[in-house]
C-alpha cells in the first residue's frame, strides 16, 4: 500500500475487505445501530430517502426499513417509520428497477414526486443556461437534477419531522461522484466507509434480487447519455476503486486517475470555506 493510498482510504474511514460473512453481519448490526442511535439523538421518527433502482439506495433503504421496524419493537413506539421515495425525472428508463426496489425494501410508506416540471421551470428562468452548449448544459441540469431531488427530500422530510438519508460510500467519496449539495447533502450516511463490492455484498445477503445488486451503477442525470455507466464516466471501474481503497495493487493509470480526482474533488467533502 502507498502513503496516499494510506492517506487516503484512513481520510474515508474505509472499512477492511469482509473477512468472512461474520464480518459482513457485524457491519449489517453497526450500520443498523447507527441508523437508530441517529434518530434516538435527534429525537425525530421518521427516516426518508430517495430509491433510484441503484443498489446503493436499494442497501441503504432496506438497512433503513430494518432500522425502523426493530425500534419499533424495541420501544413500542410505532411512531418510527420509513418513507421511501421515488424521484423520477419524467419517464426513468429503469423504472421496472426501481419498482422492483420498492418491493424488496418494502418501506412503510411509499411516495412519489416526478421532479421534471420543477426542473423544467428552474432551467426556463436561469437565463445562464442558454448561453451554454448542449453538452454543458446538459450536464448542469443534471446537476440541478440532484439538487431538486434533495430539496424534495428534506421537504418530505421537514413536513413529517424527520431526518434524509443519503447514499454515500467510499467508493464514490473517493472519486467525488455525487451532487454537491445535492445527493451529497443529508442528514446520515449509513452507507459511508464501505466500498461498492462491500455494499452489493451487504445488500445480497440481506435478499437482494442478483440483477438489482449486479446492476451496472449510473447516476443518470444526463438527457444526452441517459444511463450512462458511473465506470465510463470515471474512467476506471470500482474494482479498481475498490482495491486502491483496501491497499490492494491497481494499474499505474487507475492510480493516478484516483489520486488526481480525489484531490481535485476535496471541496464536495468539506465543509464551506470561511475567512
Amino acid at each position: 500500500m502507498s502513503n496516499r493510498q494510506a492517506e487516503i482510504a484512513a481520510a474515508l474511514d474505509v472499512v477492511p475487505p469482509f473477512t468472512d460473512t461474520a464480518a459482513l453481519v457485524a457491519q449489517i448490526d453497526q450500520r443498523k445501530t447507527f441508523i437508530k442511535q441517529c434518530l434516538k439523538n435527534s429525537g425525530l421518527k421518521v427516516l426518508v430517502l430517495g430509491i433510484s433502482g441503484g443498489v446503493d439506495s436499494l442497501t441503504a433503504g432496506r438497512l433503513a426499513q430494518l432500522s425502523v421496524e426493530e425500534l419499533r419493537a424495541e420501544t413500542g413506539d410505532t411512531a418510527y417509520r420509513f418513507i421511501a421515495v421515488r424521484l423520477p425525472h419524467g419517464a426513468q428508463h429503469d423504472e421496472q428497477d426501481a419498482q422492483d426496489s420498492l418491493k424488496f425494501i418494502r418501506a412503510d410508506e411509499e411516495d412519489t414526486v416526478n421532479i421534471a416540471g420543477s426542473v423544467t421551470g428552474l432551467g426556463e428562468q436561469v437565463t445562464h443556461l442558454q448561453k451554454l452548449s448542449d453538452a454543458r448544459r446538459d450536464f448542469v441540469t443534471g446537476n440541478i437534477k440532484a439538487r431538486i431531488r434533495m430539496v424534495a427530500q428534506f421537504a418530505i422530510a421537514n413536513a413529517n419531522n424527520g431526518l434524509v438519508i443519503g447514499t454515500d460510500h467510499a467508493a464514490e467519496a473517493v472519486m467525488g461522484f455525487f451532487t454537491k449539495f445535492g445527493d451529497g447533502a443529508c442528514d446520515l450516511t449509513p452507507l459511508s466507509g464501505l466500498v461498492k463490492g462491500q455494499v452489493r455484498a451487504i445488500a445480497k445477503h440481506l435478499g437482494a434480487p442478483e440483477n438489482l445488486v449486479f446492476k451496472v451503477p449510473t447516476a443518470d442525470l444526463e438527457e444526452l447519455r441517459p444511463g450512462k455507466p458511473d465506470e465510463e464516466a470515471h474512467g476506471i471501474s470500482y474494482a479498481e476503486i475498490d482495491a486502491f481503497l483496501h491497499g490492494q495493487p491497481v494499474r499505474q493509470e487507475a492510480y493516478a486517475i484516483i489520486v488526481r480526482t480525489y484531490d481535485a474533488t476535496r471541496h464536495k467533502r468539506e465543509l464551506p470555506l470561511v475567512p
